[in-house]
């Protein structure tokens, strides 16, 4: 017999972990561990169960089953090896700080029984240590990273075990509650979980608006994008699942606008697992600064602006749609988010931990490595990072990648109706031209302008260029 411990692989196929070469049957296990959801967040539990869910009615049907069970993974794992005379448990391996530390943990007292544990990389195509620089070293420049990245061979996915391969078993414990996880229901109506619709989202993607990639992804009004980030970071889809099918749509694109846009998304691809890379040999960023500056940087703390930005209530109509769609999706658009970074950290003056800490509350897709990286790259501060000294303009953002105000209208209600020229200049309206236009919505909360020369001193100061 041999245990499954299912963690972020909410998934029966391509699943490597699971599909072991053995011939010993899989009993597969879910283990809340109150360890970790001390780090989890209500859209991301309301996910997971809905997940959970759809794998255990799949397990069912072959007349096997999902045991599910609350406690420490080092005790929960061990009792369970020793009820059901298991001389082996498998797992993907984690790639952060506190999953590996509870792998270790795990590890061990299996060891102390004498319980063998089987792991394997399966969460990216490529594991960490597999790209490097000639010297053998991480890269910290994407750019270099994405060339080895995308000529390197890709492995194919792999088919689901046959029930004669799981075990006989029925589990009698429902699935518990978010209200008995201690979690509140989330504020946000969150996406149906599961590997089925997943796979549904992946072709429906990959059959035509994989095709327009690369024209609109920037364009927070259009379904460009593949909404896939949920499956990726639970595992309800598979890295190679999804490859295969994105490389098949390139084969089938109709031209070669088409097909570079195809690449365009393998792109993004490559950056989920360039900042995995990233955190698992520099586990400290989720907290810490990736670069170095001479000085520390002399963020503010300001709770009033931080709530408005969390709130929506800025008076900038990008930054407040995105904020609000966070709201009400547990979901934001990859664009609106490098804006909203943007805008706290160098308009605010305010910590990007903040800011990461707010997403890591009400993202369904949240996980480190993605939301560090892209909140770091925002505030100047991580790897291959923006230049200190490029900063946003919120409302030039706004106007560039929402001409008509579509999206902004959508999340903000107080200002539909309202000219786009309207929206995209409010910044610039009087006091009565906002109160004609739009009584209920706020005027901005800070001058751009003159918070960007802020942010230069901020930064000349952390780098030891300013006098004191």
């Amino acid at each position: 017999m041999r245990l499954h411990w299912h963690r972020t692989d909410l998934r029966p196929s391509d699943n490597r972990a699971l599909v072991s070469p053995d011939a010993d049957p899989v009993l597969p296990v879910y283990v809340f561990d109150p360890k970790v959801l001390t780090h989890a967040a209500p859209p991301r539990m309301a996910f997971v169960l809905d997940s959970l869910d759809a794998l255990r009615e799949w397990y069912r049907a072959r007349e096997s089953d999902l045991l599910v069970v609350r406690g420490e993974a080092p005790a929960e794992l061990a009792r369970l090896a020793e009820k059901h005379d298991a001389d082996a448990v498998s797992w993907a391996q984690a790639y952060s700080g506190l999953g590996r530390r509870r792998d270790d943990r795990v590890r061990d007292r299996l060891a102390e029984m004498g319980v063998e544990t089987h792991t394997v990389h399966d969460h990216l195509h490529h594991e960490p240590g597999s790209i490097t620089t000639n010297d053998g070293d991480p890269y910290s420049v994407y750019s270099y990273f994405w060339k080895k990245w995308r000529d390197r061979e890709k492995a194919s996915s792999v088919p689901a075990p046959g029930a004669d391969r799981l075990a006989a078993t029925t589990a009698t414990t429902p699935l518990p509650t978010l209200a008995d996880l201690g979690f509140d229901d989330p504020e946000a109506t969150i996406p149906d979980g599961g590997y089925m619709t997943a796979r549904h989202r992946l072709n429906d993607f990959c059959d035509g608006p994989i095709y327009e990639y690369e024209e609109a992804r920037d364009d927070p009004a259009a379904a460009a994008t593949s909404r896939l980030s949920p499956h990726l970071t639970h595992g309800t889809v598979g890295v190679r699942t999804v490859h295969d099918r994105v490389v098949r749509a390139r084969e089938n694109a109709p031209d070669d606008a088409a097909r570079e846009a195809v690449e365009t998304f393998r792109g993004e691809l490559a950056w989920r697992e360039f900042y995995h890379h990233v955190l698992y040999f520099n586990p400290e960023v989720v907290t810490e600064n990736y670069r170095e500056y001479e000085h520390d940087i002399e963020w503010r703390d300001d709770p009033e602006t931080l709530q408005a930005w969390k709130d929506g209530e800025t008076g900038y109509p990008i930054v407040d749609a995105g904020m609000r769609q966070l709201r009400a999706e547990a979901y934001m658009h990859n664009r609106v988010r490098m804006i909203v970074a943007s805008f706290l950290t160098k308009d605010l003056l305010v910590d990007w931990r903040e800011g990461y800490d707010w997403f890591r509350q009400k993202l369904v897709d949240h996980n480190p490595a993605n939301d560090n990286g892209g909140w770091q790259w925002a505030a100047s501060t991580g790897t291959d990072a923006q230049p200190y000294f490029r900063i946003f303009n919120p409302m030039t953002q706004g106007e560039r990648h929402d001409p008509d105000a579509e999206y902004i209208r959508e999340y903000v209600p107080e200002l539909r109706g309202v000219d786009a020229d309207v929206i995209h200049g409010w910044h610039e309206c009087s006091e009565a031209e906002r109160e004609s236009a739009a009584p209920d919505y706020p005027a901005p909360i800070v001058d751009h302008s003159e918070r960007r020369e802020a942010a230069l001193e901020m930064f000349e100061r952390a780098r030891g260029e300013a006098d004191e």
